[in-house]
This record gives C-alpha cells, structure tokens and sequence, in this order.
C-alpha cells in the first residue's frame, strides 16, 4: 500500500537506522577491520574470520537496503515522483539487488573456495603467514597443483565480483545518504 502522506516520525527513524548501519558497517568492514586483520592475523585466522563475519554482514546489509527500499516506496507514490525520488528508488533497488547477490551468491562462493583451499594449504604446511609477505610459496603451490590453480582462479573471480558488490553498495548508499542529508530541513 502506498501513501502520499508525510512519513511518521517512526518511518524516518527506520530509514536513517537501516541506511547509516548499512553504511557504517560497509565503511568499518571495507576500510578499517579488513585492512587491519589482513596485516596482523595468519592468513588461515584471517579467512576463518571472514568466513564467519561475511555471511552476517551481508545479510545484515541486504535486510537494511530491503528496509530501506520499502520504506521509501510505502511514502513516495510512484505516480507522484520527481526526477530525484525516481534516481533514489532506482539507488535503493540496486542496493537490494546487489546487496543480495552478494548475500546468497558471491560470498557464499568466496568462502566455500577459500576454505576448501585452506584445507590443501594446510596439507603443505602453509597458511601460518601473516599479511602478504610470502606469496611466492602460494605461486609456487598454484603453478604445481593443478586443483590448486584452479580454485585459486576461481577464488579470485568471485572475490572480485563480491568486492564489487560492495563497492557498489557502498557507492548506493553514499548517494542515498546525500539524498536524506539534502532533504533534511534542519539538524
């Protein structure tokens, strides 16, 4: 049901709670944690916490831009839009969209490679590294292992379509806050 009506003040809070912890946990995953655990963690710790963390933050994330999609279609009749509601609906459904995929697709790919490659890692003594200082035995490991190789290719192709998603949320909501930030008439 749709509603040409002023939002109550219960739906505006809903908006901005779904859109800034979306966003906030998008900045602290992307920018801070993710950085700072791939410096100081062995690279086995490192993915069993991604592994574990990534499946909540996508689904989190997903929920928010569902919520917030509804949200904001429920109070801005699509017959009545203005050019800058229409741009933010079609923001918020590509922030569902992407969001989900990640969720239900991407993620869940990144992690079943990459623990079924940490097993083979494993297996050769390897994986206690921390950060990036020894690729060349993981070189060596793929150019040898022909399995090896070929989840190592597969782990970057969806790790590159995941990270996308998320830079693509992140670029969803960004707009979506520059949306609400120039629509509030006072702070």
């Amino acid at each position: 049901m749709v509603v040409a009506t002023e939002p109550p003040m219960s739906a505006k809070v809903l908006q901005l709670l779904c859109l800034s912890t979306f966003w906030g946990m998008q900045m602290w995953v992307t920018f801070i944690s993710g950085l700072v655990m791939g410096s100081n963690l062995t690279r086995h710790t490192y993915g069993f916490i991604q592994s574990r963390l990534f499946p909540y933050y996508f689904h989190l994330g997903s929920a928010c831009a569902f919520f917030n999609l509804v949200v904001f279609a429920m109070y801005h009749p699509r017959d009545e839009l203005t050019e800058d509601e229409t741009t933010q609906l079609l923001v918020l459904f590509i922030c569902v969209t992407v969001a989900a995929l990640n969720a239900q697709w991407f993620g869940q790919l990144t992690s079943e490679i990459m623990a079924e490659m940490h097993l083979m890692e494993q297996s050769y003594g390897l994986g206690q590294d921390i950060g990036l200082c020894s690729r060349k035995v993981y070189v060596r490991l793929r150019d040898s292992d022909p399995k090896y190789k070929k989840l190592t290719s597969q782990l970057r192709f969806y790790s590159t379509l995941s990270s996308l998603c998320n830079l693509c949320c992140i670029a969803c909501n960004s707009l979506s806050l520059y949306y609400t930030a120039g629509n509030l008439v006072a702070l």
